[in-house]
């Protein structure tokens, strides 16, 4: 009688899947479901969840990879030396993989070669985790499971397949996954694979940025991602990856903080929602703090007086360094420089435009959801600021709505009405006076009508001739 796990694998698999499977079996192969998606299907029904629709189903096959491409139409040979090849369905893509064996991994990243293999415990065995080493056979209904993954799925555990120093040592990611899985998987290290992390380390190092970079963002769809980032504190990946983070730990804050900067830090991540873009901003919002950490004479407490500017200029050649895209590292970084919001309602509408234009409105709306749970990741009641907050934010809104001149590009003139009206040569004062007609009318908005910021321009042009 099929158990309550193989139920739901059975009711999972989708027809695509299965008919690659069938179509396998037609030409005297066999063919599972592996990995991940066999994991999060048994996950789900241990939370009581549905399982997540997704398309990366991947399958294993004692078929050799050109037996596989001529068993479908539609094949892509995305990876012929490992033993890969995409089946496309309906436009889907499933990777089919070759059973294959334990080899030698002299870089720390590639095995120096592929051995295929007809066994599909072997094949299991050379995976990372238990959870992960798992495979749903469709045809015959059973949940091959030699390593004990959903004992440890029942235990809340993440345990290497195996000696965990030999899994590691073959690919030094596995170390950042494990502090992945723990937190986007909720488990907890089991005891032999923590204490093998630090040992491979020198592995870990051999990792490309790149890669690093694509383990973080996928930590941050985690529920909590602090809880990935303390493993990697723990156990020293953050001090080979990012060791700029470090300096937060044990740094004491001023008393408006219940907590350090690194547990403040990390909690300003999870109140963030999982965007992983805001969410890298809320790790390094404050890694300028330790550089700017003065006590006041005055008040015997902890100041941190530019600290959003230090941290800015600490985050981009980080961010730089694990390859961030462009955008990507503008983004963190324009949120880190203007975290720091002290707004209060004695703010003039002038000083709001100001502010907006500064920040810029596009950063905005992750600027007010950074700024939100910055403020409640204080360890201290948070109402009144985040009031503020929302005050700031539906004034700056209706302040837009009306039609707020923040730049050039919003003045009722242009840099060629304006030489025009002066009558001289083009030149630097061009930029020069519209700039500082953006400042006036900024102060005030009437000032932008047309006939009155041509005489003021005129003024000013006169002024620096």
């Amino acid at each position: 009688m099929p158990t309550a796990d193989e139920r739901s694998l059975a009711s999972s698999v989708p027809d695509p899947v299965l008919a690659i499977v069938r179509r396998l079996a037609s030409v005297g192969r066999r063919a599972w479901v592996v990995g991940g998606c066999v994991r999060d299907v048994l996950l789900a029904r241990r939370e009581g969840a549905a399982a997540a629709s997704r398309n990366d189903w991947d399958l294993a096959t004692d078929a050799r990879p050109e037996e596989v491409m001529r068993a479908f139409p539609r094949v892509i040979p995305t990876g012929l030396r490992h033993g890969t090849v995409t089946v496309l369905d309906g436009g889907v893509a499933y990777e089919v993989t070759t059973l294959r064996g334990d080899v030698s991994y002299s870089d720390g990243r590639r095995p120096d070669a592929v051995r295929f293999v007809d066994d599909l415990v072997e094949d299991l065995a050379r995976r990372d985790f238990t959870v992960n080493a798992m495979a749903w056979d469709p045809i015959g209904g059973r949940l091959v499971d030699p390593f004990g993954g959903v004992a440890d799925l029942e235990a809340k555990l993440l345990r290497a397949v195996g000696e965990p120093a030999a899994r590691f040592a073959e690919d030094g990611l596995r170390v950042l996954r494990a502090a992945r899985f723990v937190a986007t998987l909720e488990l907890e290290l089991e005891e032999r694979t923590a204490q093998a992390i630090e040992p491979s380390l020198a592995s870990y190092r051999k990792v490309s940025a790149e890669r690093i970079r694509d383990e973080w963002m996928k930590t941050m769809k985690a529920r909590r991602p602090s809880r990935a980032f303390e493993v990697m504190r723990a156990h020293g990946l953050l001090e080979a990856t990012a060791p700029e983070l470090l300096d937060a730990v044990g740094c004491e804050q001023n008393r408006h903080h219940a907590w350090d900067v690194w547990t403040h830090t990390l909690a300003c991540v999870d109140a963030c929602p999982p965007e992983a873009v805001l969410r890298v901003a809320a790790l390094l919002h404050d890694i300028g703090k330790p550089r700017s950490r003065e006590l006041s004479s005055k008040t015997n407490d902890y100041t941190f007086h530019d600290h959003e500017r230090i941290g800015a200029e600490i985050a981009g050649p980080l961010l730089e360094r694990l390859r961030f895209s462009n955008d990507e590292r503008g983004r963190v970084v324009a949120l880190v420089r203007h975290h720091l919001v002290c707004y209060d309602e004695r703010w003039t509408d002038a000083a709001v435009r100001r502010w907006v234009r500064r920040v810029g409105t596009e950063l905005l709306p992750e600027l007010y959801t950074l700024v939100r749970a910055d403020v409640r990741a204080k360890g201290r009641d948070a109402d009144d600021e985040v009031a503020r907050v929302d005050a700031l934010e539906a004034r700056a809104a209706a302040l837009l709505a009306a039609g707020a001149a923040l730049g050039v590009a919003d003045l009722a003139v242009n840099g060629a009405e304006l030489v025009r009206a002066v009558g001289r040569t083009p030149g630097p004062w061009v930029g020069e006076v519209l700039r500082q007609l953006v400042e006036e009318v900024i102060e005030d908005p009437a000032r932008n009508e047309r006939g009155a910021l041509l005489e003021r321009g005129r003024a000013l042009a006169t002024s620096r001739a």
